[in-house]
C-alpha cells in the first residue's frame, strides 16, 4: 500500500505542473489568423454540446491521463492546448485581456473540479510508471486506480453540469 504522503505529494506536484504548463500556453503569441482558426475549430467542437457532452469530452481526456508514462505527456499537452485556446480568445476578445487565466482554473467551480481530476489522473500515471520501472507488482495499484478513476469521473460529471449551467447563465445575461 502506498504511503499517503507520497500520494498527496504526487497530486500536488502535478497540480502545480499542470497549472504551469497551462499558463505557458496562455502566454503563446497567437496571430489574428491563427486565433480565428483555433477558435473556429473550438466552436465546431462545442457547437451543440450539452452538460453530458462536456462530461464525456473531459472524461475521455482524463482517462487517457491514467496511462502509465504517456498519461503525463497527454496531460501536459491538454494543459498547454487549453492555455493556447485562452490566448486565442484574448487575441480575438480584447475585453478578456484583464482576466487572469488562473481565475478560470481556480475561481470557477468547474475549473477546480477539472484540474483536480486531471492532476489525480496524471499523478496515478506517474505512480504506476514508477511501479513498472521498479518491476513491482501492479496489482496493488488496482484498487487505488479504480477508486481514483471513480473520483475523476464523479468530479468531471459534476464539473460538466456546473460548467454548462454557468455557460447558459452567462448567455442569458448577455455575455454573448
Amino acid at each position: 500500500m502506498e504511503r499517503i504522503q507520497a500520494r498527496i505529494a504526487a497530486f500536488l506536484a502535478l497540480l502545480v505542473a499542470f497549472t504551469a504548463v497551462f499558463v505557458l500556453g496562455t502566454t503563446s503569441d497567437v496571430s489574428d489568423a491563427d486565433a480565428e482558426m483555433l477558435l473556429s475549430e473550438f466552436e465546431a467542437l462545442v457547437e451543440d454540446i450539452d452538460a453530458f457532452g462536456i462530461f464525456l469530452h473531459n472524461t475521455m481526456i482524463a482517462l487517457l491521463m491514467f496511462v502509465p508514462g504517456a498519461g503525463l505527456a497527454w496531460g501536459f499537452l491538454s494543459a498547454w492546448s487549453t492555455g493556447l485556446v485562452f490566448a486565442a480568445l484574448e487575441t480575438t476578445m480584447p475585453e478578456l485581456e484583464g482576466v487572469s487565466p488562473l481565475a478560470v482554473l481556480f475561481l470557477t467551480p468547474f475549473g477546480l473540479m477539472e484540474i483536480s481530476a486531471y492532476s489525480l489522473a496524471m499523478s496515478r500515471s506517474i505512480l504506476m510508471t514508477i511501479t513498472i520501472v521498479r518491476r513491482a507488482a501492479l496489482s496493488e495499484h488496482l484498487r487505488p486506480l479504480l477508486l481514483e478513476a471513480g473520483i475523476v469521473v464523479a468530479l468531471l460529471l459534476a464539473g460538466g453540469y456546473v460548467e454548462f449551467f454557468m455557460i447558459e447563465e452567462s448567455l442569458d445575461v448577455g455575455f454573448r
